[in-house]
């Protein structure tokens, strides 16, 4: 089975051609970071301008990269949501007019079951059940991964994810956008054992996470210290912030393993390529004989390849999507 994927939730323009799920022919991508990065952030009227001005060069960039043609494609996997509005439209619409032009199936995909399926490209070993934390730029969640396209919701942010508290907190550091990678960059050079920024674990037993009252810590500790005109030392204020993200994160989800019994865990999203959590995810996983899978780079970020796995399974369970199919730019997961 030939699938043709669209992904344009935020500012990627990605298209690429999946075999089966997991062999990937093709994923381009076209990312606009540095047009939003004088801005701080993504702006979303420019993104969806520029989705408009690449999509159909990145579907026919796919379709050359894979070697295949329109008349090869069995079925098309598209993001349905959660994004922005606007770029999801545009995925959508190019996505609807192949389908309906090739009269093939269309299939809406969730973009945080996107990244889940980011695992089984990398992975080709790998098989549920198993647990899987989800840490990106607007999502956070905790899940069983019970089989393919069935999941358990266990735990999920309740405010800031854990990607937007990085990058809030890069910004209030003065460091450029995506602030995520940079403070990675920094706390590895840092101690972390400085500053001793709250670890929030909410109620006894939720699996649930917040990082709004960290983010507020690190702003108020900076603040403290311009107003006694000194300089921070950025180095460890990055490894003492993502050092209290990390220790949440890692305690949470191993707590969430032996609690289901699962001896495989995966790291799905964006804050998945932070090298400080796969260290933090190793170094438990081999004292409590778990293993531990997280995507490449290049798949931890927004991707067509991860949407077309998601699609795949999806499609042989029978998912079907209306071509009247709508954007949900709000569309939670298992929520």
């Amino acid at each position: 089975m030939l699938t043709l994927a669209i992904e344009t939730s935020c500012d990627e323009t990605s298209c690429g051609v999946v075999r089966d799920g997991r062999e990937v022919l093709s994923n381009i991508i076209s990312s606009q970071i540095e047009i939003h990065r004088v801005y701080g952030g993504v702006v979303p009227e420019i993104a969806s301008r520029k989705h408009i001005e690449n999509i159909n060069l990145i579907i026919q960039e796919a379709l050359d990269e894979a070697k295949v043609g329109f008349k090869d494609i069995d079925f098309i996997s598209v993001t349905q949501g959660p994004g922005l509005v606007g770029a999801l439209l545009v995925g959508l619409a190019s996505a609807k007019a192949i389908a309906y032009g090739l009269d093939i199936p269309l299939v809406g995909v969730n973009h945080i079951e996107g990244h889940i399926c980011a695992n089984f490209i990398q992975h080709k070993d790998l098989e549920p059940p198993f647990t899987c934390l989800i840490v990106s730029g607007g999502h956070t969640y905790l899940i069983d991964v019970e089989d393919y396209a069935k999941y358990k919701l266990f735990g999920r942010t309740r405010d800031d994810a854990a990607g937007e508290a990085f990058d809030k907190v890069a910004r209030a550091m003065g460091l450029p956008y995506p602030g995520g990678p940079v403070i990675d960059k920094l706390a590895s050079e840092g101690d972390g054992k400085i500053i001793l920024f709250p670890r929030v674990f909410l109620e006894e037993k939720s699996y649930d996470f917040s990082f709004s009252g960290l983010k507020t810590a690190v702003l108020n500790h900076l603040n403290q210290l311009k107003q006694r005109e000194e300089e921070p030392d950025i180095k460890d204020v990055a490894a003492s912030f993502q050092e209290a993200v990390l220790e949440v994160l890692v305690e949470k989800t191993f707590r969430l393993s032996r609690e289901t019994g699962r001896d495989k865990i995966v790291i799905a999203g964006g804050v998945a390529a932070n090298k400080g959590l796969r260290n933090s995810m190793e170094e438990r996983g081999k004292l409590e004989g778990v293993k531990i899978y997280y995507p490449s780079p290049v798949l931890c970020t927004d991707n067509a390849a991860m949407i077309g796995s998601a699609g795949y399974y999806n499609f042989i369970k029978g998912v079907r999507s209306p071509l009247d199919l709508k954007v949900d730019p709000n569309l939670g997961f298992l929520e």
